[in-house]
């Protein structure tokens, strides 16, 4: 407490204004934030009729369940599931392995060609053939209604492989040349040297390209047509679409149509939880990783 009085007794005026008002603007910032997903999450286990009489605000009240009983009961939603964990975990391995087998040369100071390289990458960035180009590549690849449509296309993200070329630049350049002299090969270098050592920014290239494939919906319109292929966020499109017009939602009977409002929350809260309960378990990779890529580049 003393160090904290002493602490306090040198700032100036204007310091103490300045700590006020970031601390109440990032906690107004937080509360903002967090609000409608508390809000959704208390709407999802409220009576039906409270919520469409908008009498929950924050806490729920008359707690009903039945909103996930029938989500559950929904076949569709679990072949979505099913679907949308396959794009996560496969799409992922895919742009780790691309993003970092071609971050790793355009790092190497002696790799003839790389600043060329890394133009025409990062030309793509702000220039790219479209959505009907894309489309016809797709389909003349012959990946229309197939799984391999969504994770094969967007395989590397430039920005992510600019963040890991960053990343791998900051690795100090007489560890390569040591390995080298020891008779090591690039392939090995790369495995046993370069990976172990990237942990962070190989935890912040899966969260976000993890997010990216959990939260994907338009590439999956428009390349996907059969159901049974569908992601998660396409179920739940379909709900909130019915549900703005009024609609049954799939096959599921509805006894009132005030218990549409809370089905589509409880949709919302089944499908965004699992990345939620993920994220705390990688955010100090995350933060380091983008820190080092940040300030090195």
């Amino acid at each position: 407490m003393g160090k904290l009085a002493a602490s306090w007794r040198r700032k100036t005026p204007s310091d103490i204004v300045f700590f006020c008002f970031t601390h109440f603007f990032v906690f107004f910032v937080m509360i903002i934030t967090l609000y409608p997903f508390v809000f959704i999450a208390s709407a999802s286990i409220s009576d039906p009729g409270m919520v469409t009489r908008m009498e929950v605000w924050l806490f729920p009240k008359g707690i009903n369940f039945d909103s996930y009983e029938r989500v559950i009961k929904e076949e569709q939603l679990w072949v979505s599931y099913r679907n949308t964990i396959w794009y996560v975990l496969v799409g992922t391995t895919i742009n780790l392995v691309m993003t970092t087998l071609l971050a790793y040369p355009l790092s190497r100071r002696r790799f003839q060609g790389r600043r060329i390289l890394m133009i025409a990458i990062t030309f793509t960035m702000f220039f790219s053939g479209g959505m009907v180009p894309s489309f016809i590549l797709v389909r003349s690849l012959g990946l229309i209604n197939t799984r391999w449509a969504l994770v094969i296309p967007s395989a590397i993200s430039t920005y992510y492989l600019i963040i890991t070329r960053t990343f791998f630049e900051g690795i100090p350049e007489s560890m390569h040349e040591m390995a080298t002299i020891d008779g090591a090969g690039e392939l090995r270098i790369f495995i046993q040297m370069f990976l172990p050592l990237s942990m962070p920014i190989l935890a912040t290239l899966t969260l976000f390209y993890a997010v990216g494939h959990w939260n994907a919906y338009f590439i999956a319109m428009l390349y996907l047509s059969r159901e049974y292929l569908y992601p998660l966020q396409i179920f739940l499109r379909k709900i909130l679409l019915m549900y703005e017009a009024n609609d049954l939602m799939l096959d599921i009977q509805l006894d009132r149509r005030d218990i549409s409002r809370t089905i589509r929350y409880a949709t919302i809260m089944i499908s965004t939880l699992p990345i939620i309960c993920v994220y705390p378990f990688v955010q100090k990779y995350f933060v380091k990783g983008v820190m080092i890529g940040a300030i090195k580049g």
